[in-house]
This record gives structure tokens, sequence and C-alpha cells, in this order.
């Protein structure tokens, strides 16, 4: 066997070796689902609650779903869901109060870093937070003072910070961060009294997950 073959051998095996170990990480076309942890941390804040201060609202973990379309290698489109969040509502002196559940579907508009073949491609994006919120009620109703607890819904903007780490030709891992804004009326009675106290949620949302392409 001459130099030439050998060289010539050699040649393909090292560009067959570099077609195998490249991973296409996002392209146009590619469909990507991911699931993990999400985390809402709210940054409350609202008007005075019958002299007892702000409203204070707790963290919540579920599971977080995204699903995600690319329309060009470089831009795509997101759609966060999640299993319900529930929340504590608590006031200072008082401690826990009341109890809210919410679904925030949020879409953003999404620029990934990086070209199709990079493995590891950050992004961010932009969009519009939609937030629900369901079985609101009193656990602790002030001896009968407090009732018919509703909050209301929201539109809001959102931004996202993201990083996506391609382990193979479909499977993924992924870290973001996520901001939305999130205002809503508390209605209540107190005493007999209407009373409507403007609340902004206005959470960070941190989500680790896994995720596949199609």
């Amino acid at each position: 066997m001459n130099k030439t073959i050998v060289s010539g051998l050699i040649a393909a095996a090292l560009l067959s070796t570099g077609f195998a170990s490249s991973v296409s990480a996002h392209q146009a076309g590619d469909i990507i689902v991911r699931a993990g942890v999400a985390v809402v941390a709210p940054n409350e804040s609202s008007q005075d609650v019958a002299g007892n201060g702000e409203f204070g609202v707790d963290d919540n973990t579920q599971l977080g779903l995204n699903f995600g379309y690319m329309l060009t290698d470089n831009i795509g489109i997101e759609l966060l869901a999640a299993s319900p969040f529930t929340h504590d509502i608590s006031l200072d002196g008082i401690g826990k109060i009341a109890e809210t559940k919410h679904l925030p579907p949020t879409l953003v508009a999404q620029y990934y870093f990086g070209s199709a073949d990079s493995k590891l491609r950050p992004y961010i994006g932009a969009g519009v937070n939609f937030t629900n919120f369901f079985d609101n009620e009193f656990t602790n109703d002030l001896d009968g003072a407090l009732t018919d607890l509703s909050l209301g819904n929201s539109w809001g903007l959102a931004a996202q910070v993201g990083l996506d780490y391609q382990i193979n030709k479909n499977w993924l891992v992924n870290a973001s961060v996520w901001y939305a804004q999130i205002s809503t009326d508390v209605d209540f009675n107190l005493g007999g009294d209407a009373v409507t106290i403007e609340t902004d949620i206005d959470p960070w949302v941190y989500m680790v997950s896994v995720g596949y392409t199609f």
C-alpha cells in the first residue's frame, strides 16, 4: 500500500469522524420540547392592606414545559407552560391568610447566538405573559372578617435569557431565566366593605430542563 493510498484513507477517516462528531444544535424548522423544574420567585409589592402592610407572596416550584419552533437558524418562538403554581399570601404580624393558584403561559420571540452547528447556543427572548388566577381562598379569615377573595387575570410583558447545550442530534440540556410583569387587583370583603388592593407580582422564573429536538 503506497503513501498516496494511506494518506487518502487517513483523510477519509478524519473527515468521516468530523461528520460523526458534528451536532446540528438548532436549525430552521426544528421543534424543541423542554421539560424540567421551574421556580417562580415573586418580586411582589402592593398597596397597604388595612394597616397591615403589603401582601407577601411565597415562592413555588412546579413542572415547567416549553415548546419552541425555529423560524430560521437564529430566530425562534417559544411558549412557556407549567403545572399550576400555588402561592401562599401573607401579611406581616398575621402570617398566611390566603392561597391562590395560577397558570402563566408566556409567548416570546427569541434570538439564538452562534451558528446552527454550535453545540452551545445562548439566546434572549421577549414577548407577552398572560396569567390566570384561580382557586383563590382565605385560609385565615380573621374570624369571618375576610370573605369573597378574587384575583383578576393579568397581561404583561416578559423577557428571558437562556442557554442550550446539545448533547447529541436530538437531546439537549437547558437553563433559563424569565421575568414577567404580572399585576392583579385583589378583591375581597373586609368586615362587609368591598376592598380592592392593587398588587404587582412581577416574578423571576428559574428553569432547568432537558430538551428534545424534532
